[in-house]
């Protein structure tokens, strides 16, 4: 296994999400689809749904609350917040600047980074750098989406796969040899087109977006697939290889919950069993940016994560965009 020394390690999780359920059955009644091909085509069974009033910094500032308080330090302590999403409050400021006056993190920058699914790694790999560099000492990544709100909800190959929600973690020096030993970050231009929300941007005017009816996202759905399960698969083996590991070395997968077939295709690589491999896609479906640090919260919360774990972290979106992580809790 890697001898490299951690820089940074995760001191706090905390998640957020609407009460709000959605279910399949619900759908059913929605559009022309039915519970068991949802099920088996992504393993979703429902998702969580905000209410029209609450804003993405609201979910993202609860779970950060909730990261803070479980990390034992105060927003003020804070030096920089780092919020990954593709459904901020607005075209800007940064939804992060909104975080930053609901917590409290009166000593922080904030920023928001784009990566969609894999911006919760993206984050993390420049929280790590930032206390590595000596330029921050404590740093809150979150990642947040609601994805409802630019769901075509008359889209049967799409709205079935999407939920809301938030998770976030606190970032500070590491310590008795756990931390973030290593990440990985890629992605490919070439294929904006296959997954994206082009409306509203410089590209295409909110104007005419509302005109030609592009202000949701739109997905090819087996081209996705397809290079998700090549690009996750390549990201958790590539990492795992440069630091000297194997599948053996790992205790807990958790991968972007986007569809339990990528999960299934990506663990079977890895040639990890179904209990090294944390799901929870049936509860929440795919919330993007949310996904992982949902995920480490609930795990945690659980008690299936525990001290002295080394768990790999893995994720695919839209961009495309891919990434991985080794970190031992």
């Amino acid at each position: 296994m890697s001898q490299k020394k951690p820089n940074s390690m995760i001191l706090g999780t905390g998640k957020a999400v609407p009460e709000r359920i959605l279910t399949n059955h619900d759908l059913e009644k929605m559009v022309d689809t039915s519970d068991e091909w949802i099920r088996t085509r992504t393993g979703i069974e429902r998702r969580h749904i905000a209410d029209d009033h609450i804003k993405n910094s609201d979910l993202a500032s609860q779970a950060a609350r909730a990261a803070l308080e479980d990390a034992g330090i105060s927003a003020e302590e804070i030096d920089v917040i780092l919020l990954a999403t593709v459904t901020g409050d607005a075209t800007f400021p940064a939804t992060a600047c909104y975080v930053q006056e609901k917590i409290g993190a009166v000593n922080a920058a904030a920023m928001d980074l784009s990566a969609a699914c894999s911006g919760f790694l993206y984050g993390m790999t420049l929280a790590d750098s930032l206390i590595a560099a000596g330029k921050a000492k404590h740093v809150l990544v979150i990642g947040v989406e609601i994805l409802s709100r630019i769901t075509d909800w008359t889209d049967r190959s799409t709205c079935v796969l999407f939920g809301d929600g938030a998770g976030a973690a606190v970032f500070g020096p590491a310590k008795n040899g756990a931390g973030v030993i290593d990440t990985y970050m890629k992605s490919d231009g070439r294929l904006t087109h296959l997954l994206c929300m082009i409306g509203g941007g410089t590209s295409v005017p909110m104007k005419v977006a509302v005109e030609e009816n592009l202000i949701y996202l739109k997905m090819e759905g087996p081209e996705v697939f397809k290079a998700a399960v090549t690009a996750m698969g390549d990201a958790a083996a590539r990492i795992l290889e440069a630091n000297g590991m194997t599948g053996d070395d790992v205790d807990l997968l958790i991968p972007h919950q986007a569809n339990i077939r990528i999960i299934k295709a990506t663990s079977k690589r890895l040639g990890l069993d179904d209990e090294k491999v944390y799901i929870n896609v049936q509860e929440y479906g795919n919330t993007s940016a949310a996904s992982i640090p949902i995920a480490i919260a609930e795990a945690r919360e659980k008690g299936i994560l525990k001290p002295g774990m080394t768990t790999l972290l893995v994720a695919f979106g839209g961009g495309f965009t891919w990434g991985s992580a080794i970190v031992k809790f």
